[in-house]
Parts: structure tokens; sequence; C-alpha cells
């Protein structure tokens, strides 16, 4: 599909006291290994800081945005170091509460990828301050004075309340923000299956959503981009992400009807030498709402996610600092042989390296 046959969803002009991105959900005091092998063999751990929210954050402030979080943390020395680490990437943290009764949550991780049978994490997250998140507790107007509003359905996964919380900033009404909704299907957080309705029904209630081709399959059952989007009439665009195989978006045609007919704007990831694919399905979100922020078209948008989760790809942590905006724009304005020729390793994004580093021809 040419992007003229849609019009695709736009941030609106946001007033001066807001930002350009908020995100609300879950952050953790994550523990990377010293050495590959088994948890128990693991002598040493170290410190970093996971959450897909405010990984998502984190790139756009990076990346020159103005971004804020929006959470809970527990009063302790966990939730100090996940505020200042955020803080550092010059996101807003001014609406996170301290949780004096809760903890901070926290999770170890082995060094392999979680696509292998020997990766191993262990949440403990149970009980978390940000797991009691509510209507009533949280800074709603701080979430929804944004230009975009970036949600997960694994803030749904944590409780009742925090599915509450959900609908709540997802209702539609005046004022909303256009919200962004990453599915990030987790079935070990669901019980007994609920989770496939919840995230198809806050899907729904969207406006951009991000759905990588096997949760679908796996969460609803649903086979290839066409199946998706008849599923999802709602959202103004979805992003349907096959891992290596690129992505792909649809959106909804000029009558408001949405484009099931399997034409849309699809666009490849470049090569990448990869060293840890955890984080890079946040990174590629934040890279395409900075072009949604930007204003740019379908196609750019996926270039600027496909580099942002280049940027996750070739660093072993959750959380990797994007690219420089001018070598993105430059990589992003490449022709489609020369963008099908791209390949990027570790240090891409390092501006002494980017030309080396980037293979580019």
């Amino acid at each position: 599909m040419n992007d003229a046959a849609y019009a695709p969803a736009v941030a609106p002009p946001r007033p001066v006291t807001d930002v350009d991105v908020a995100a609300l959900g879950e952050s953790m005091v994550t523990f990377l290994p010293s050495r590959p092998g088994r948890l128990a063999d693991v002598p040493s751990f170290q410190r970093a800081v996971g959450g897909a929210e405010s990984n998502v954050v984190c790139a756009l402030a990076a990346f020159g945005h103005t971004a804020r979080w929006v959470s809970r943390v527990g009063a302790d020395g966990f939730g100090d170091h996940l505020v200042e680490r955020i803080a550092g990437y010059g996101v807003d943290v001014t609406a996170v509460r301290r949780d004096p009764g809760r903890p901070t949550g926290v999770y170890f991780r082995t060094a392999g990828d979680r696509g292998t049978g020997a990766h191993e994490v262990a949440y403990y997250r149970a009980g978390s301050a940000a797991s009691a998140m509510s209507v009533g507790n949280v800074d709603l107007a701080a979430a929804r004075a944004a230009r975009v509003l970036h949600l997960s359905g694994i803030t749904a996964a944590l409780s009742a309340e925090c599915r509450e919380l959900l609908y709540e900033l997802t209702a539609p009404g005046p004022g909303r923000p256009l919200v962004s909704f990453d599915v990030n299907h987790r079935p070990g957080l669901w019980r007994d299956g609920e989770g496939a309705d919840v995230l198809l029904e806050l899907a729904r209630r969207a406006d951009i959503v991000f759905v990588g081709a096997d949760e679908a399959r796996d969460a609803w059952g649903l086979h290839g981009g066409a199946a998706i989007v008849r599923a999802l009439p709602q959202p103004e665009l979805v992003v349907v992400k096959q891992g290596g195989g690129g992505a792909t978006v649809f959106g909804k045609n000029t009558d408001g009807t949405a484009d099931a007919d399997g034409s849309a704007t699809h666009v490849r990831a470049p090569k990448v030498d990869v060293v840890a694919h955890v984080g890079a399905g946040d990174a590629f979100a934040a890279g395409f709402l900075s072009a949604t922020l930007r204003g740019l078209s379908v196609e750019a948008r996926l270039k600027y996610g496909h580099l942002f989760a280049a940027a996750a790809l070739t660093t072993p942590g959750d959380l990797a600092a994007p690219p420089d905006r001018d070598h993105a724009d430059r990589l992003a304005a490449l022709d489609d042989g020369a963008w099908e020729r791209l390949r990027l390793g570790p240090g891409w994004t390092r501006a002494e390296q980017a030309e080396e580093e980037a293979n580019i021809p």
C-alpha cells in the first residue's frame, strides 16, 4: 500500500508544558551475569535497568525528545537506582511515586538469549510497588499530558488494579493523547490464559499497536498480517513485527476501514550481528514513535524502528542508546538497494565508528 492510501496516526501538537511521550509501567533492577552459564553457577552480576516502558522513553530522550516515565517504586535503594538511572537519560521522573510498604522489583537472567533453551530468568516482582499501581495512586494527569502515551501489555498482567488503570488510560475522551500499545505477550505473567482477551481489548482501544507475528499467533491464534488487522480494525496503525524479516504497517483506508488485503507498507530489517535480543522490541517502538513525532512517512517510521532495534541487538543489556540523530537520518534516507545491503555490528551507533561499523555501501 502506498502511504497516501491512508492517513497515518500523527501525534497532535503539544502545549509548551507537556512532553512528547509519556510511558507508564514497571521497571526493575536487572542483574546481568558476569559470565555465561546457569544462574546457579554465575558468581557475580552487574546491575542494570530493565523495563519495557522505561526503555522506550529512555531511548526517546536520548534521541532528543522530551519524555516522562510514570510509575511506582519502593522506598528503597533499588528504587533510588532506577529513578536516578532513568533520569540520567533525560527522562522526567517527577511522576514516579514511592511506596513505603512494597519493594522495587528485581530480576536475574543468564547471558543466553531468550530464544534458547538454556536461557533462565528469575523474577522477584510479586507484590512489588509497581504491581500496586491503580487509578487512585498514579498521577493520571502526568500520564495524559503528552503527545503520545505509550503502554504495554506487561502492565495489565501485574494485577487487577493495573489492568483497570490501563482501561482508564485507554478510554476515549476529550484530551486523550495518541495511545501507543505494545502487546508484549508474556504468558508466564498471566493465569489460566486470561491474558489473550485482555490484550486484545486493550489493543483495540489504542491508536498505534505493536505486535509480533509470533505473539499474535500464540495469544490469539492469528496467522499473518491480514488476519491480525481484521481482528484489530479500530487502531489507526497496526505494526506487525516479523523479526529478521522486518515489519509491516497496516493502516486505515481513507474511508476509515481497516486495510486487511495484505497490501501494506513493509520494510525489511537490516542485517545485524546480534549480541543479545533483549530490549529490541522496546527499541523498535521508540524508533517508530520518534519518527511519528517528527511527522515522517510510514516507511521512514519502520526504518527508524529497525535502526533503534539494531542498537539494542548489538549491545548486551536491556537498554541501549540509539544512534546519533544525524547518523540515523542518513541511514534512513538510503535507497532500497543500499538499505538491503546495510549490515550493522557492535559499536555502529558511535559516531567515530559509524562509517566503518555500519558497512555502508
